[in-house]
């Protein structure tokens, strides 16, 4: 620097009238070959970053740990980089295809680096910290070896009824997350700093201007949703409470209170489908146990895969690549510790697709394979568009999709792949519907609230004095759910879910609870079908298969509404299909509160 500096001195000292023509303003195709070289540079950084967290994921060390936060560091600084320099076409009248692929570069940093190096470095340490120590978290009830992990602890949450048993396993794994609540903290300092770096208030606001609208009109969207499905979600409440009521007695589940969290059958009380046993309705039984029929069949994991693979195939789709079965994580190693939350990768963003997942031979796993599959064949649709364009529409469309594909797996869908010999009748619909919408409305507020809290926790509003009280106000307001045992500021009961140790945004969730059943509907649709909603299965469709295909490949190339309106000829999100899906069961549950206490 100094000796250019003198160099520029003497220059000017010679030639005292010389000035430097200013560089002509970038055109289009800049921008283009800009882009072009984007895409190119993102694609390697993000491979370099994928290979790393997958092996951190599949192999927990510190040394992992270390190499995956330097390839993230790598990935966030690279992508920084190019952000910046894409500022030089700010005001340049660019194609529309141009214009979205620069604002998708500067909005696709989940975490945005900080200006300073130091705080980038620091900030993806702590995350793969924190990742990390959630897939090594234990619980050892008597201090000793005999230490329960979280496929053991949710085991127990699902099968036992004994409530003493339950309160323990509950407060036995949130019992070690207080250690990750400073890192957190420093966490949300660090990641504002990057959002601010990049043009928002705060992290929140970030993930929020991903969703081709105002973030602030995204927030009220979302508010929009949750009033149009609250009505379904509050029958379905007051009937389990009043059900658990019964059950555990007054003194442990009053009727005019939130629902004890540790009662409903999952480790967070977002899903309380395990209920489903004490909660069916008198000669509901649909005369099979889908985890049973897979047991009764020999199915292993491996057929338990191929099942999903089955199931793209007859809509169409060809058949996952030979290196997804060679280098996928079917089952839970031995020896290491390894994340057993289940996630579909695409490595390379081409065909390097995997799935890893501990897979237990269970219906409700076989419902997760057909979800995660549903990620793998979107990533591998989109893989030839350019990179800044391989995601989905929105990314409630990407969870969307799986579980689309999981709604049709009705019996008739069981029949026709021979793992059931007859169909129930329409009057065994009820029954079904109630174990979906454990499952499906259940989850619907929790899906909400986790990122309405990290929202408020990322512009503030929420301190680090209240992590925890604010975490169970809003679990109140919106789940009607209470810990079971007195909690403080002591304890960090949001670091106990993945995604808040993870970083992973999760309105993606809500969305896809909603989505999901507006994309089954236009599929259905499109195949002739106009029989009850919950009866419809797409499987071996190949209109359905072909009217999918067209919205995967599209990949976020467009507004995500242009996406709705290739599959459903609507341009708006909303829970009309999800209402259609679970109206008679909304009459039932109504005819069954009569008189009940309701609300909390």
């Amino acid at each position: 620097m100094l000796r250019t500096a003198a160099l520029l001195t003497a220059c000017c000292a010679i030639v005292p009238s010389l000035v430097l023509a200013a560089d002509p303003p970038p055109s289009v195709d800049d921008a283009r070959a800009f882009l072009d070289r984007a895409n190119a540079q993102l694609l390697d950084v993000w491979s370099e970053s994928e290979r790393a967290a997958w092996v951190q994921a599949t192999f927990i060390t510190g040394d992992t740990e270390l190499l995956a936060a330097k390839a993230a560091e790598r990935r966030i600084q690279a992508t920084a980089a190019l952000i910046a320099s894409s500022r030089r076409f700010d005001g340049v009248d660019l194609p529309l295809d141009l214009a979205r692929e620069l604002k998708l570069l500067r909005l696709s940093l989940t975490l945005p680096a900080p200006p300073d190096p130091t705080h980038t470095a620091e900030l993806t340490r702590i995350t793969s910290a924190m990742e990390g120590f959630y897939g090594r978290a234990k619980w050892c009830p008597h201090g000793g070896s005999d230490c329960l992990d979280l496929g053991e602890l949710s085991s127990i949450m699902a099968t036992s009824r004994d409530e003493a048993r339950l309160r323990a396993v509950w407060q036995g794994w949130r019992s070690t997350f207080p250690e990750i609540r400073d890192d957190f903290s420093r966490y949300v300092e660090l990641a504002n700093e990057g959002a601010r770096n990049l043009g928002y208030s705060d992290l929140g606001a970030l993930w929020r201007a991903k969703y081709d609208m105002p973030p602030d009109a995204f927030a009220a969207d979302v508010d929009r949703l949750w009033s149009e499905v609250k009505p379904l979600y509050d029958s379905l409440h007051c009937f389990v409470r009043r059900k658990l009521n019964e059950t555990y007695g007054s003194s442990v589940v009053p009727l005019d209170q939130p629902i004890p969290a540790h009662l409903l059958g999952n480790m967070w009380a977002q899903t309380w489908d395990n209920l489903y046993p004490m909660l069916a309705p008198a000669d509901a039984d649909p005369g099979f146990d889908l985890t049973e029929r897979l047991r009764a069949t020999g199915t292993d994991t491996l057929g338990m895969v191929r099942y999903g693979e089955q199931f793209f195939s007859s809509l169409g789709f060809a058949p996952l690549p030979d290196t997804f079965w060679q280098r996928s994580m079917f089952t839970k190693p031995r020896d290491r510790d390894v994340v057993c939350h289940p996630s579909a990768w695409d490595i390379d963003w081409a065909d390097d697709l995997r799935l890893k997942m501990c897979i237990e031979i269970t219906g409700e796993d076989f419902k997760t394979i057909h979800h995660e599959l549903g990620h793998n064949y979107y990533q591998r649709a989109y893989s030839e568009q350019p990179a800044l364009f391989r995601d989905s529409a929105n990314d409630g469309f990407h969870e969307a999709v799986g579980d689309t594909l999981a709604l049709s797996i009705t019996p008739e869908y069981l029949k026709k792949i021979g793992l059931i010999d007859r169909i129930p009748p329409p009057s065994k619909d009820i029954g079904l519907l109630l174990g979906m919408a454990l499952d499906k409305v259940a989850f619907l507020p929790f899906g909400l609230l986790v990122d309405q809290y990290r929202w408020k926790v990322f512009s503030g509003e929420i301190t680090p004095d209240e992590y925890n009280r604010t975490w169970w106000e809003l679990r109140e307001r919106y789940q009607g759910v209470r810990p079971p045992l007195p909690r403080s500021e002591a304890d960090f009961d949001p670091g106990a879910k993945y995604h808040v140790a993870a970083n992973v945004p999760y309105t993606r969730y809500f969305l896809a609870g909603i989505l999901q059943f507006q994309l089954h509907r236009g599929l259905c649709r499109a195949t002739g079908y106009e029989g009850p909603l919950n009866r419809c299965s797409i499987y071996g469709n190949a209109e359905a298969g072909k009217r999918l295909a067209a919205m995967l490949e599209m990949g976020q190339s467009e507004p995500w509404p242009d996406a709705l309106e290739a599959v459903t000829g609507e341009r708006q999100i909303d829970a009309a299909a999800m209402l259609e899906y679970f109206a008679p069961l909304k009459a039932w549950l109504d005819q069954q509160n009569a008189g009940a206490t309701c609300g909390w």
